[in-house]
């Protein structure tokens, strides 16, 4: 089965909408800033380009920088 995101723009809307999905009897699960942060990385690492290498030296130079 599919899933949907919802981002309810305040709070009461997120009460009203968990409370629907309640009395609809729909399983839900509330995600962390941290959990959106992961969903959204994994999704921009699915679009980067990959075709291009980097050396590790590269890499290294970067993060010390």
């Amino acid at each position: 089965m599919d899933t949907i995101l919802v981002s309810p723009k305040d709070s009461q809307e997120f009460k009203l909408i968990s409370e629907l999905f309640s009395k609809m009897k729909i399983k839900t699960k509330v995600l962390s800033s941290e959990e959106k942060e992961d969903l959204y990385f994994g999704e921009l690492m699915k679009e980067a380009d990959r075709t291009q290498k980097v050396s590790k030296e590269t890499i290294m130079t970067k993060l010390r920088n």
